[in-house]
């Protein structure tokens, strides 16, 4: 036995559904069973659209993770190209720092001053001597003093057309004429080869000095002027068996640390005539 023909089927439905959209539109009867027929399809709805949602967020967390990292680097070359320009101001202020400490120390004496710096240290243990840009085509001379922001720092002992040689105060060559300040006993402070120490060997037994005693240069001689920083007294032997003390010295200019010296034209200095070639006999 056959079913209804096609069309009448049709009917039916098209009029079914026409009672049903009616019947929602005035009384909304099928708005519960939409949202029933809504929650059972959620869940399949789900299932179809998660691995899309997945492979989406995966895509979008990687190509975050590269970019927060892309950024990380470039944060990190800024940084240290900021850390490095900073570095280098913080030097350049410490220098200015330093020559300007230079200067005001030296403006009441000095006729002239000029800045040079080290670009060479004389590797042996036993010579404290160093070779600077400047030389007689900017006046330096031999015997012109050389000082730092903290004291003297030593003099030329010869002078090229665009370098000159300093030998330290602490080369064992080298001897300043010194005074206690704090008594103006006046001796000489010797070189010992080391750096960081002077020997004072011609005090006699009876001299005032105690350790921390500062020394300043007592203008004998005629390449430094009088009352400038030389050092500090660090130790006093008193042998009573020895007519001398033995008493050493801290030099107060950075021999070992300075990256340039300050050269002064000094109102007293005496310039040593460089030996020419010897006059002809009459």
């Amino acid at each position: 036995m056959g079913g209804p023909a096609l069309g009448l089927r049709l009917i039916v439905l098209a009029l079914a559904s026409a009672g049903l959209m009616v019947a929602d539109h005035r009384q909304h009867h099928l708005a519960k069973v939409r949202d029933w027929a809504s929650a059972a399809v959620y869940p399949f709805q789900w299932a179809v659209q998660a691995p899309v949602q997945a492979w989406a967020a995966m895509r979008e967390s990687f190509a975050t993770r590269a970019e927060i990292e892309a950024a990380n680097v470039r944060l990190a070359a800024d940084n240290l190209v900021l850390r490095l320009k900073l570095m280098r101001f913080e030097s350049l202020e410490q220098e200015n720092q330093r020559l300007r400490t230079a200067r005001e120390s030296t403006a009441r004496v000095v006729e002239r001053t000029l800045i040079a710096e080290i670009v060479r240290v004389d590797l042996d243990p036993f010579r404290q001597r160093v070779l600077v840009n400047k030389g007689t085509r900017d006046g330096v001379f031999r015997g012109q003093a050389a000082l730092d922001a903290n004291g003297i720092f030593g003099q030329v002992t010869r002078a090229g057309p665009v370098s000159a040689e300093i030998m330290a105060i602490t080369d064992p060559e080298h001897a300043i004429p010194v005074q206690v300040n704090r008594t103006g006993a006046r001796t000489i402070a010797l070189g010992t080869g080391r750096s960081g120490l002077l020997s004072l060997p011609y005090l006699p037994q009876n001299s005032d000095v105690e350790e921390g005693d500062l020394l300043v240069s007592s203008g004998l001689g005629g390449v430094y002027p009088p009352g400038y920083p030389v050092g500090k007294i660090s130790s006093v032997v008193r042998d009573p068996s020895q007519p001398l003390l033995a008493v050493e010295a801290v030099p107060l200019a950075a021999l070992d640390r300075d990256p340039e010296v300050l050269l002064a034209w000094f109102d007293n200095a005496v310039v040593e005539p460089e030996p020419g070639p010897a006059e002809p006999q009459p």
